[in-house]
């Protein structure tokens, strides 16, 4: 069997950075409580858990909610950001705030804020309840507005000029679709916020080999990220498509009969498990039981 890892794959800059920050922070006396998962891969919640970061996640609740249950020492800002409301809260509880947000999204949240001040009204392209999308519309909730489908750019006033920006993990295509149908029917500036992390991962599933026939994507459910990684080898490259979050669920009957695995990940993907998988796969041969034997998930090496 021929197995190609897709490249880029893997951690972001983003990523490294709030990871690094956390595991900084653990250093420092108190409670260390970081507010939702850091990045949205339970591999990693739980390896930071074991040196002493707490978190606390509940996707039924809102950052401000999750705020409630954390009382004392220091509070992690994940990734994905949050409302300065957020932080003020925290702050007012008494709360040290470490703030490990990606750079790409503040420099979202600038670019919202600016365009706020220009008295524009802004259109957000986001997956909803999603904490990135959650943090950029508590900016301002009376302005923002939150889009996932042409349907909400159907409900808008069309005498408003607006400003259009988007989630930094979507799918390039799928932004494009909105903004190019946004322009259609209103007067909106487009102003893409695309991280270039994600948009050259989703161009390299698009454009991987004729001959891939079985894409393994790697990745925890909560990414969104690796999820629009599937749908795009599914929709746009038209592969049999399976994303798994590490070797333990992968189905060996799914290899039967394929002759070249295209393996990728999401951005907050720990290596050592892609690394894992696609050694996996090179040496499995579906005529050979000693092959099917899965190693251990290597948990000592996922930071």
């Amino acid at each position: 069997m021929k197995v190609t890892g897709i490249v880029p794959r893997g951690y972001c800059k983003g990523v490294i950075r709030a990871i690094n920050i956390v595991k900084e922070t653990i250093e420092q006396p108190g409670p260390i409580t970081v507010l939702g998962m850091i990045v949205h891969n339970q591999f990693i919640v739980d390896a930071l858990k074991k040196r002493g970061a707490i978190t606390i996640e509940d996707a039924s609740k809102t950052r401000m909610e999750l705020l409630d249950e954390i009382n004392e020492g220091t509070v992690i800002i994940t990734a994905h950001g949050a409302g300065d409301c957020v932080i003020e809260k925290a702050k007012s509880k008494g709360l040290n705030v470490v703030d490990a947000t990606c750079l790409d999204v503040i420099k979202t949240h600038t670019l919202i804020k600016e365009q706020l001040k220009r008295g524009k009204d802004v259109l957000y392209i986001g997956k909803k309840n999603h904490p990135e999308a959650e943090g950029a519309l508590l900016i301002d909730p009376e302005h923002i507005h939150l889009i996932t489908s042409k349907n909400d750019l159907e409900t808008l006033d069309k005498d408003k000029h607006y400003v259009m920006t988007n989630q930094t993990t979507m799918s390039l295509y799928d932004v494009y679709d909105l903004c190019e149908y946004a322009k259609k029917i209103l007067d909106v500036e487009i102003m893409k916020e695309t991280c270039s992390a994600t948009q050259i991962r989703q161009e390299a599933i698009a454009k991987m080999d004729e001959d891939i026939d079985l894409v393994i994507i790697v990745g925890d459910p909560h990414s969104n990220n690796t999820k629009k990684l599937a749908s795009i080898s599914i929709e746009k490259a038209h592969k049999d498509t399976k994303m798994i979050g590490s070797l333990e669920e992968l189905d060996l009957s799914w290899l039967k009969g394929k002759k070249h695995v295209g393996v990728s990940s999401g951005a907050s993907t720990p290596t050592v498990l892609t690394n894992q998988i696609i050694d996996f796969l090179k040496q499995y041969d579906e005529n050979n039981p000693d092959s099917f034997i899965k190693p251990e998930i290597p948990y000592e090496k996922m930071l």
